[in-house]
């Protein structure tokens, strides 16, 4: 496995990871939905907002990351949000996505990013540090159907809530997503 930072020149093979995932697991629609909030990502954030690392093999691109800031303007933190989060079906339960979530973690942590916060299935999550935290702890910049959901993992070892509301990049201020 060959994990890879950075989407120029494949944005259309990364779109088509999520869309092709997202449609085996959830169905055409949602399949579709994903395949374009990963398009708008790469299309409408700024390079310095946005990190994409994707896992290669003999078939192309298997798993693919997408971390995007979410700015907490009270706070000096750096934060970033972890998703979507995409594993062809022939390559999951492999731990390609483990590792690849670590990768990316690691190397935000090198370029000192204080926190990272996601927003998907505890179980999976917390293999790759992530706990869950409330709304207080950490505002989300829209409103959760599933707070549940709400992971977040300091990359610093400090432990003190994020102060005050947040924004996420354009193309993931919809509130479909939360």
């Amino acid at each position: 496995m060959d994990i890879r930072s950075g989407h120029t020149g494949l944005e259309q093979d990364i779109a088509a990871v999520f869309t092709d995932t997202f449609t085996a697991s959830e169905g055409p629609d949602e399949g579709r939905a994903v395949g374009t909030l990963a398009a708008d990502l790469m299309k409408t954030t700024p390079p310095e907002d946005l990190h994409v690392f994707t896992a290669h093999n003999g078939d192309g691109i298997t798993a693919c990351v997408m971390l995007s800031r979410l700015t907490y303007p009270e706070d000096t933190r750096t934060v970033f949000i972890l998703s979507p989060v995409a594993v062809r079906p022939e390559h999951q339960k492999t731990g390609i996505g483990t590792k690849l979530i670590t990768h990316g973690l690691d190397t935000l942590r090198r370029n000192g990013t204080d926190y990272v916060t996601t927003y998907g299935d505890p179980d999976y999550y917390i293999r790759t540090g992530f706990q869950q935290i409330t709304t207080d702890f950490a505002a989300p910049p829209l409103p959760l159907s599933q707070p549940i959901g709400w992971l977040g993992q300091s990359l610093t070892g400090s432990g003190d809530p994020l102060a005050g509301p947040s924004r996420c990049v354009p193309a993931l201020n919809r509130p479909e997503l939360w």
